[in-house]
């Protein structure tokens, strides 16, 4: 039987070495639903251009996500700006699977949500493609500097789950200014479609707040924070940071919840 009604997933980057497929079978094999929402950068093509890491644990997160479709499970894909190539394919479905420009989603308790992937709020992917690409070539290397870093920090026995990523956006006003600008403009647009909120990804900065009255919620990513979003049945949301570790804490019951699974040390 279905754990949830929906499942919200981002930028999973699969072909990359950075991609953290296994985690993110463990949270799907914890999370059955009745609806499946991968929002843009499921397949990144962009790296793929340049090198392909494609190992066997990414190869069954694409088996599994085509099998709940065909057990029934509803499978939306909104192609994001790294596997942009399918944008053209809106309106078809291979298979299962359906493939979406964007989606409004009404949740249980009747809150309609725009599904968008959110690169055509970001200036520099639109108009700038070349930044965004050495941009996204050095993330991927802070990434693999990360893993690296957690190695260490296992082996000397300290707790948690420490990102390099996520240090360099919150010390970086630069980056900060960036996630807010993103932030208002997507809010601005959901307003203009007299909607109550949005779920998107992109910037690889989960988050689940109230801006200016409506609800912007971002998946976050499975390359560095392996977060999701996921619909209970009486349309409560939460936003989970997935470790792997079955026996998370209940969430505090508030408009939105967060769920934060306790990164197990190896």
């Amino acid at each position: 039987m279905p754990n949830v009604r929906s499942v919200f997933l981002s930028d999973i980057h699969l072909g990359t070495r950075a991609c953290q497929a296994d985690r993110l079978l463990e949270f799907l094999r914890e999370h059955p639903s009745e609806h499946l929402f991968l929002v843009g950068d499921i397949v990144d093509f962009w790296s793929m251009s340049r090198s392909i890491h494609w190992n066997s644990a990414q190869n069954t997160v694409i088996q599994k996500i085509l099998r709940r479709a065909r057990h029934g499970e509803r499978v939306v894909f909104i192609p994001g700006n790294h596997d942009e190539a399918l944008r053209e394919y809106h309106g078809v479905a291979f298979g299962d699977i359906e493939v979406a420009e964007e989606y409004v989603h009404e949740t249980a308790d009747g809150r309609r949500l725009l599904l968008i992937h959110g690169d055509e709020f970001d200036q520099v992917t639109r108009y700038h493609k070349w930044v965004a690409v050495l941009g996204d070539m050095a993330y991927n290397c802070l990434v693999r500097i990360n893993g690296w870093l957690s190695w260490v920090r296992r082996s000397l026995g300290r707790p948690g789950y420490w990102s390099l990523a996520g240090y360099a956006k919150r010390k970086v006003k630069r980056a900060l200014e960036f996630i807010f600008d993103f932030e208002r403009s997507v809010i601005h647009h959901v307003r203009e479609r007299g909607l109550d909120g949005v779920i998107c990804g992109h910037i690889h900065w989960a988050a689940m707040k109230e801006v200016d009255g409506l609800l912007y919620i971002n998946c976050g990513d499975w390359v560095d924070s392996c977060t999701a979003i996921v619909e209970h049945f009486d349309g409560r949301l939460e936003l989970v940071d997935w470790d792997g570790v079955p026996d998370r804490q209940p969430a505090t019951p508030l408009l939105t919840d967060t769920v934060v699974a306790e990164r197990k040390v190896a």
